[in-house]
């Protein structure tokens, strides 16, 4: 399964950065889409609410799904990889 990878920077309440990758189906090419998945993942955070459009949001690449993104992609349509303050 191909994915696309999408990069994610949103300013959290307190003022840092938070840096994720959305990683979905290659097939969905809806940002309004990759952003909705963004903005369920920013609620399980505590940080529903902030802004997620495509400034914060953007195609990246695309690649081939790795094992351990595979059962989120398949139960939610979508994986986050955290990367950069994303504790809660």
């Amino acid at each position: 399964m191909k994915v696309s990878v999408w990069d994610t920077w949103v300013t959290r309440k307190d003022g840092s950065m938070m840096h994720f990758d959305i990683i979905a189906p290659e097939e969905i090419k809806d940002a309004s889409v990759i952003q909705a998945y963004g903005n369920a993942y920013l609620k399980t955070k505590g940080e529903d609410g902030r802004p997620l459009t495509s400034s914060e949001c953007r195609f990246c690449h695309a690649e081939t799904v790795k094992p351990e993104w595979e059962k989120s992609i398949h139960s939610q349509s979508y994986y986050i990889l955290e990367m950069e303050n994303c504790e809660s």
